[in-house]
């Protein structure tokens, strides 16, 4: 048995620690190539949707895009094809979104920002609509209700690639979306109305990824990101 454990501790000195602490990357993930994008101390990286300082400071390790001063809180890099995932947790009524290829960012015209990129549902509601977590807003329901109890905390996984993006939240996928599919404004592919003068199977496949400041404290741990294909290093 002591033989046992000194092999388990020459391991962990050897290949590094196989478990991280929050707003860190354990060893394998960097080998993968996952990307740390919120250090859990500054905001080095970030800037709200009118390209300025965001008003919201880290607070407790923290990542909060409510009152940063624009519509989003978006990293100051664009992506196209990638996975990311984060921890959150939302406050009682808080109702906010993660963003997706976000094109263009124009600052005079910050409030439109809705109908420029694809929206992942942050919201607090028990249901599974199109707008409660995990729905990619307006277009796909979640399959489900999976978020955690308002003060808990969740983790949901985006991977966008080509035309599709898809949903996990809490260890289960709950919606995908081809937006190929989605290629009549207004219009699901199912001909039933969504709020969007927008055919998706034409938007930009790159743009700004950030947290939306919708109302409520929502606060954010762990953004990592792990970018796919020509993305990738």
């Amino acid at each position: 048995m002591r033989m046992v454990c000194v092999l388990l501790i020459l391991s962990v000195v050897a290949l590094g620690p196989a478990f991280a602490g929050d707003n860190e990357l354990t060893e394998a993930e960097k080998a993968e190539g996952w990307l740390l994008l919120f250090d859990g101390k500054s905001l080095d990286g970030w800037m709200n949707s009118k390209k300025e300082p965001s008003k919201r400071a880290v607070e407790d390790g923290l990542l909060n895009p409510f009152h940063c001063g624009g519509y989003l809180l978006v990293h100051e890099k664009t992506w196209g094809d990638f996975v990311l995932t984060m921890d959150f947790k939302l406050s009682k009524g808080a109702n906010s979104g993660v963003f997706v290829r976000t094109m263009p960012l124009d600052p005079e015209h910050d409030d439109i920002l809705w109908q420029n990129g694809i929206e992942i549902q942050l919201y607090d509601s028990p249901k599974a609509a199109y707008n409660s977590t995990g729905a990619i807003y307006d277009l796909v329901k979640p399959s489900k209700h999976m978020m955690k109890p308002i003060g808990e905390w969740n983790t949901m996984v985006v991977r966008c690639e080509g035309s599709v993006i898809s949903v996990t939240l809490n260890g289960e996928m709950i919606a995908r979306a081809d937006l190929d599919e989605f290629n009549v404004p207004n219009r699901r592919p199912d001909g039933s109305k969504h709020k969007f003068p927008v055919d998706w199977s034409k938007h930009p496949r790159e743009g700004y990824l950030g947290f939306q400041d919708h109302g409520g404290d929502v606060w954010l741990k762990n953004v990592k990101l792990l970018p796919l294909g020509e993305d990738a290093g």
